[in-house]
């Protein structure tokens, strides 16, 4: 592979219904192209868990994967209502998720730390009335 392969998908707001389905591509390109089982279930739970912030916090997003020879680029961006407190939203239970995203399963406060706990290299950028962006690298050597 020369050229990186570049993944984009809009993410809507409060769409349940198809929440997960740009992870779960990005995580079958990944194995199509013979990247190893254990950095795709790294990369299936950073965008998953984006993917659904993305859904229940922002009202909506980017989510982007860059593949290159060595590494997996993440980047979900939205123009949402931001994070007032990103240490404290790094905490684990710690969750700003309506009721109704709760009575569904979701909003445990789990998904920065998850995203971060599965990152090689994690940044996360806030600005309350603009929008979040989070960046996260997955480093890789490709199976033979």
């Amino acid at each position: 592979m020369s050229a990186p392969v570049c993944l984009e998908y809009r993410i809507e707001g409060n769409d349940f219904m198809v929440a997960g389905a740009a992870s779960n591509n990005i995580k079958n390109t990944l194995k199509m192209i013979g990247i190893s089982s254990e950095v795709c279930r790294r990369v299936a739970i950073i965008t998953y868990e984006a993917e659904i912030n993305l859904v229940i916090h922002a009202g909506g997003g980017v989510l982007k994967a860059e593949i290159s020879e060595d590494s997996v680029l993440l980047i979900a961006q939205d123009e949402g209502p931001g994070i007032a407190d990103i240490e404290k939203a790094m905490t684990e239970g710690y969750t700003t998720a309506t009721d109704q995203a709760r009575e569904m399963g979701f909003g445990a406060g789990m998904g920065l730390p998850n995203i971060k706990r599965n990152s090689d290299l994690f940044e996360i950028e806030s600005t309350v009335g603009k929008g979040t962006t989070l960046k996260c690298t997955v480093f890789f050597h490709k199976q033979q």
